[in-house]
């Protein structure tokens, strides 16, 4: 088989990673993929989000499967273009990609279909939104509605910060047009996870849940971020969580999908909190979480090509997700100031002297033999262990090893969680 797969991250590298282990795989290139992903696919350099010429390119090489990683390409429609030309795509198409797309959109659905979620209110003016700020108590949470590079959403603790962010998110246009309606809702407290799923439409079948860590600094200070790192297997999900799990999140999600009449194809992501009995959705995005692929597909067993055309052909109910015993960790390297302002083009060194764990690249580029920053998590540092102790040690053990100055990363990710 030809694949091709769209974007330029961790979470594609990962994706490459793992389909280079089928033997249905022949070639793969990768748009536009970056200086890892290159050393193992072929990179073209069409944008992502250039709908006409990442088909033209899928159409004149013959491509069995496009495989779509970031969350744009889906909520602009790529899967309606390529399936409109008969061509295989794995991602939900324009309709489902809402999920992502408008926070709104997702709060709606899961307060109809009685999935439990936090009390919200959504605003199109800004001093309504300022107005009614006390109906939510503090700390509050305030979420751009459109995509915004993970960074959309603010945990104000008091009225002058959620004022502050309202005004800056709707009048300021940090975040662009994903800014013109919020969402308010009420701050809920507990273990955030993630919930990593496959659907074809019919069937849900969870991936073995990750823990992200979002806050730019140790002890979950700083601003939100992508993802500064995450382990896997949970420590706090287990058999008796993930039954509540699928009892009070998806099988209402399916149900809820029919009943809205939406074609979901896809991976569902399922961001939760966890406060003793009680399990909450926080948020719902429509592709592989980054940096969660980057500690989940390590750990799957399964032939990653088998899974992604029974998606696609709408036959999951036949697979049997099956995962390895050992715990995987992934420390991000990130560039010194981010999620704010940073610099690219420093050179980074050791990345091929790392040992015992796989180096993913997030954010990288190849000049004159030397590998580049070009982002802002530019690096996903994964190891394996028979324990989540054992992982932890030897993924900021290889982190050490490289050579990457104003750089920064979290040192605590994997540390025993208090219940």
């Amino acid at each position: 088989m030809k694949v091709f797969i769209i974007g330029s991250g961790g979470r594609e590298h990962a994706i490459c990673h793992k389909i280079l282990e089928s033997p249905k795989v022949e070639k793969i290139f990768v748009a536009p993929g970056n200086a890892g992903i290159s050393e193992i696919a072929e990179c073209v350099n069409i944008h992502m989000e250039d709908t006409r010429s990442l088909l033209a390119f899928a159409q004149k090489e013959q491509i069995d499967l496009t495989i779509v990683g970031p969350e744009a390409p889906l909520v602009a429609g790529i899967v309606d273009a390529f399936e409109a030309e008969g061509l295989k795509i794995f991602g939900p198409n324009k309709k489902a990609a809402q999920f992502e797309g408008s926070k709104a959109f997702t709060k709606d659905f899961l307060i109809r279909h009685g999935i439990p979620t936090a009390p919200y209110k959504e605003y199109l003016d800004v001093e309504k939104a300022i107005e009614e700020l006390d109906q939510f108590g503090f700390p509050v949470v305030i979420k751009a509605d459109g995509l915004a590079a993970g960074k959309g959403v603010i945990i104000a603790q008091n009225k002058a910060e959620a004022q502050k962010a309202l005004r800056e998110i709707m009048s300021d246009k940090i975040f662009g047009d994903s800014g013109n309606k919020v969402v308010l809702e009420a701050f809920l407290t507990g273990i955030e996870a993630s919930i990593l799923c496959f659907v074809d439409g019919e069937t849900i079948l969870p991936m073995a849940p990750a823990q992200d860590y979002k806050k730019a600094f140790n002890h979950d200070l700083g601003p939100n971020t992508g993802g500064m790192g995450t382990y896997s297997p949970s420590q706090i999900i287990d058999d008796e969580m993930m039954l509540k799990i699928k009892t009070r999140l998806l099988d209402p999600f399916i149900k809820g999908i029919h009943e809205d009449g939406i074609d979901f194809k896809g991976i569902l992501f399922i961001g939760i909190m966890i406060k003793g009995d009680e399990i909450n959705v926080i948020e719902y995005n429509v592709r592989f979480g980054d940096p969660e692929t980057e500690v989940t597909l390590p750990r799957l067993e399964n032939d990653l090509m088998e899974v992604f055309e029974a998606v696609v052909a709408g036959r999951l109910d036949q697979i049997e997700l099956k995962w390895k015993p050992e715990h995987a960790v992934c420390v991000i390297i990130a560039s010194e100031g981010y999620p704010d302002a940073y610099e690219k083009g420093i050179e980074i060194k050791g990345t091929h002297e790392v040992e015992n764990a796989t180096v993913y690249h997030c954010g990288t580029k190849s000049s004159e033999d030397k590998l580049l920053s070009n982002g802002g998590r530019v690096l996903g540092v994964t190891a394996l262990g028979n324990t989540l102790e054992q992982a932890q040690k030897s993924a900021y053990e290889a982190a050490k090893c490289i050579d990457f100055p104003k750089s920064f990363y979290r040192t605590d990710i994997g540390d025993k969680i208090e219940l």
